[in-house]
């Protein structure tokens, strides 16, 4: 599967995975000290929704745009008040109202952050991470680096703030990649055991994404929380029908905001009455022996 983030700019993968790191970087604002987001596949950072690549897909539309279209009253003011932080960064890149850009992982956390806080964006196809660089020439809370963001699993752990998130967004262009999320956060976690992980995925084979939680619970990790959102039921055929964020050492706030955010993301976002979601724990906060 090809997840190369140009081509699916905004879709609803995006959407849901974008409003879950909104609402963990906005807890680790709670405390004054610093934090530093790591974001290991970082892509190019902002998005020409009209370009050759997501103008090919269009996903948008079936993604960020319904839930932009949305009229205020119909979302209950409790989610609104969790969207918020996203939606605003969203309507900061388009202040004419019309819905032409789309802010990547690294330009909305970018954005959410503080003075104190820093962001290491970790690309390594050499055009975006050229066209990265440009896009944050001058800003001393970014660092951006050519780098393959596996290594980074390894060479940037524990950030000297020993406070943060680390993103694990991968293209899913090569096989393996599941067992690449498995083995990456092992390595991480003995390195940097208490920041917080937010590691993505697809929902194509549902088959190969319950090994992958199955490895994950081997792991013996504690506090790893699952999250899902799924558009449609499953494919006949091999197909992206939802997407799904692993968290370690979620914010003691995130499980209950998820059951406010994801039903209504759901609704939003789903094809007709094909939707569904999933919050779960593959490891609670002890490991079982």
């Amino acid at each position: 599967m090809n997840y190369r983030h140009a081509y699916h700019a905004g879709n609803f993968a995006d959407v849901f995975k974008h409003v879950v790191l909104a609402r963990i970087i906005e807890y680790l604002k709670r405390k004054e000290q610093a934090f530093r987001v790591i974001d290991t596949h970082a892509g190019i950072g902002r998005y020409d929704l009209a370009g050759t690549e997501a103008g090919k897909t269009a996903e948008w539309k079936q993604g960020i745009a319904r839930l932009t279209e949305t009229s205020a009253g119909a979302i209950p003011p409790d989610t609104a008040e969790l969207l918020a932080p996203y939606l605003d960064v969203i309507r900061a890149e388009n202040t004419d109202g019309d819905l032409k850009t789309y802010p990547g992982s690294p330009l909305l956390a970018r954005s959410l952050m503080r003075k104190q806080d820093r962001l290491s964006a970790i690309e390594l196809h050499p055009d975006d991470a050229r066209v990265l660089s440009e896009l944050f020439a001058g800003d001393h809370q970014v660092r951006v680096i050519h780098l393959d963001g596996w290594l980074a699993l390894g060479a940037h752990l524990p950030p000297k703030e020993k406070r943060g998130l680390v993103l694990v967004d991968p293209p899913f262009e090569k096989a393996g990649e599941f067992d690449r999320l498995v083995d990456g956060l092992a390595k991480a976690h003995k390195r940097f055991s208490g920041g917080t992980y937010a590691l993505w995925y697809p929902v194509k084979d549902r088959q190969e994404v319950k090994r992958f939680v199955s490895r994950l619970h081997e792991t013996g990790i504690p506090k790893i929380l699952r999250l899902e959102l799924a558009i449609r039921p499953p494919s006949p055929a091999p197909r992206l029908d939802g997407s799904g964020m692993i968290i370690v050492n979620p914010p003691y706030t995130l499980e209950n905001e998820m059951k406010l955010l994801l039903p209504c993301l759901t609704e939003l976002l789903a094809e007709a009455k094909g939707g569904s979601f999933t919050i779960e724990w593959v490891r609670g906060e002890h490991v079982a022996t």
